[in-house]
């Protein structure tokens, strides 16, 4: 198979590789929305991520098709076989392959109503129910939520909206050296895939491993009074619904400060 680009290749888009790899550190934060136009390495970026976590043993990227059925993604239960052999059959589905690793919804907000329901229900409890005709049978479903859009095709549901922590706009940018690197990049890999991979599977590894030490320093990280303090002013002054902004705010300054080597929370990572 032809290896993705690899997400240390990617130019540019700090915010977005710094969101998908916090996400990556500490799942908890709630996945990443990424709006843009077409062209701006939305899912070149998710793909890199997925294959540089399989290289530290997580799952591979799982993918949501738009126009899935319903036991495409939640799985079925084969009632013919628990009524014939009285047997517990059940045919996993997407949500469960994604679970301990990334679920991606490519125009997420083409989504069909039925399938964003399915997803709400799995993202708030982590686990998916299915119940067919008096028999039922649950799973653990619990894994990174990322999805790509174009604004120009319609926005979101505000109750998916929400199931997203975090939220990045990409552009392309306006910088001449920039772009020319880009171009450079995409050429060099689309010329040979597996060499540019190889040339960059180094630096590929670095990020992954910094990514499993962080993992591994969360829970000593500490985030003081005044560092609270300064997240819920800081909520309060943006007039934000309910408390999940603050909270997702202090768990994605801790998954910061991890991946930064601190022990501490600072301004720096609430910022």
């Amino acid at each position: 198979m032809t290896p993705a680009f690899p997400f240390s290749a990617i130019v540019g888009h700090d915010q977005l590789r710094l969101a998908l790899v916090l996400c990556a550190v500490r799942p908890e934060i709630g996945g990443v929305l990424i709006r843009g136009e077409k062209g701006t390495a939305k899912s070149t970026a998710v793909r890199g991520l997925a294959e540089l976590l399989a290289g530290i043993g997580d799952a591979r990227l799982v993918e949501l098709p738009i126009g899935a059925t319903e036991d495409r993604v939640i799985g079925s239960l084969d009632l013919q076989k628990v009524l014939t052999d009285g047997e517990h059959a059940f045919s996993p589905g997407l949500l469960a392959r994604a679970h301990g690793g990334v679920l991606y919804v490519d125009e997420v907000n083409l989504l069909h109503d039925h399938l964003v329901d399915v997803l709400l229900d799995a993202a708030a409890m982590g686990r998916v129910h299915i119940e067919r005709d008096g028999v039922s049978h649950s799973h653990d479903a619990r894994f990174v939520l990322i999805g790509t859009m174009n604004p120009e095709e319609g926005e979101l549901r505000p109750q998916l909206l929400d199931r997203f922590g975090l939220t990045v706009d990409v552009r392309a940018s306006r910088d001449v050296e920039v772009r020319t690197e880009v171009i450079r990049a995409r050429l060099a890999y689309e010329a040979d895939p597996a060499g540019f991979a190889a040339r960059h599977a180094a630096a590929d590894a670095t990020v992954a491993r910094g990514i499993a030490d962080a993992r591994a320093r969360v829970p000593a990280v500490v985030l003081g009074d005044n560092e609270l303090r300064q997240i819920a002013a800081l909520c309060a002054a943006f007039d934000v619904d309910g408390m999940r902004a603050d909270l997702v705010v202090a768990r994605t300054a801790v998954a910061h400060a991890a991946w930064r080597g601190a022990d501490t929370v600072g301004a720096e990572d609430i910022r």
